[in-house]
């Protein structure tokens, strides 16, 4: 059972969801939009523009430039 704990940036995406109201795709596809900014800049984009706190803008941003450099990969 242990298998099943999420971890890592994803670890946040349901206390972000419940706190800012929308899903984690809509928080990448924003994201996604502001690239090719680099981290810390999308980092504060979520928390200038959507009042988002530093540990869950730093996830969402850490979890989605992964799974694009990923796809980027393939």
């Amino acid at each position: 059972m242990a298998d099943n704990i999420i971890k890592g940036p994803a670890s946040y995406f349901p206390s972000i969801e419940k706190k800012y109201g929308r899903p984690i795709s809509e928080w990448q596809e924003m994201i996604r939009r502001h690239l090719p900014a680099k981290h810390m800049e999308l980092v504060a984009m979520l928390k200038e523009d959507h009042g988002m706190g530093h540990g869950h803008a730093n996830a969402l941003v850490a979890h989605t430039l992964a799974a694009s450099q990923r796809k980027a990969d393939c």
